[in-house]
């Protein structure tokens, strides 16, 4: 594969090992390198630091960033993931009210934690009472690390390209999390893996597969219509980075994200048709390696 085709390389296998060369060549094209550790969930990422030509004039606009714009952003980036997930939930079949009457009531900086009320809600409707939201936990959680860490790894590249720093964030601010601003951009895109998940329909203590993870890796390539057109889940999360260093410029108000889609289209973007798909036949396609 030409190295100019990667976007990031996720390594989870134990006993992988790898070159000083081929990081070097990756870093080169602006790729990153993410390192998962027990149940796929990641422990270590390498960002490339790509030599964006307004870097430094990003980088000082975005550490002076006030608190009520970052409040502003904050509240803008809940309401669209609260938004995203009634799109999953109606995707898949459930009651997705809930969600959208909470997307209403987001205030800046989300100080009711909005979001906490909406993933309580979420998760028991997306796979019912008994799950629990654990990275931990191996079956679906162990599927949700590793799509987790697909979309973590391809907005991290997006941040870097944007001349942005991923350790300066919007909301998320802990010192154990080297990538915030990473963690930040891709709430909204959370969803897209839950629904992924959901549709293959496998048991709760199912491994993880080779052909799972090259399933969850193209949902990256899943189209998503916006105001440019149809455009690849991929390009929206960097142009959504890329929009964000405008805005700490003074250049626009609002960063640049694509409707969200009705829970039809979200479903046939996914690669399930109409709406008629059974989750036992996507699983059995999935074992099969068809997808």
């Amino acid at each position: 594969m030409p190295l100019d085709d990667v976007l990031g390389v996720i390594a989870t296998a134990r006993g992988v090992s790898f070159s000083r060369s081929v990081v070097d060549a990756l870093a080169a094209r602006g790729a990153s390198f993410v390192l998962c550790g027990a149940n796929f969930a990641p422990v270590s990422w390498l960002v490339p630091m790509v030599g964006h030509h307004a870097q430094g004039e990003r980088l000082r606009a975005q550490a002076a960033a006030s608190l009520p714009l970052r409040k502003r952003l904050w509240q803008a980036m809940v309401r669209y993931k609260l938004l995203w997930q009634a799109a999953a939930l109606d995707a898949t079949g459930e009651h997705s009210q809930p969600l959208r009457v909470l997307a209403a009531k987001v205030r800046s900086g989300d100080p009711s934690n909005t979001e906490a009320q909406g993933a309580k809600r979420y998760w028991k409707l997306m796979f019912g009472d008994r799950f629990i939201r654990d990275p931990d936990l191996p079956g679906r959680n162990a599927w949700l690390n590793y799509g987790y860490a697909v979309m973590r790894s391809a907005t991290a590249r997006a941040v870097a390209g944007a001349g942005l720093h991923p350790g300066l964030g919007i909301h998320h601010s802990s010192h154990k999390n080297p990538m915030p601003l990473a963690d930040d951009l891709m709430e909204p895109w959370r969803p897209v893996v839950d629904t992924c998940v959901k549709l293959l329909g496998q048991q709760p203590q199912a491994e993880l597969t080779p052909a799972t993870k090259r399933k969850l890796v193209q949902l990256l390539y899943i189209d998503i219509e916006s105001d440019r057109g149809t455009t690849p889940l991929m390009t929206c999360i960097q142009r959504e980075a890329s929009s964000l260093a405008e805005i700490f410029l003074g250049e626009r108000h609002d960063m640049e994200l694509p409707e969200v889609p009705s829970g039809r289209a979200f479903r046939a973007a996914l690669g399930h048709g109409d709406g008629n798909d059974h989750p036992d036949r996507i699983s059995a396609d999935v074992d099969a390696g068809n997808v």
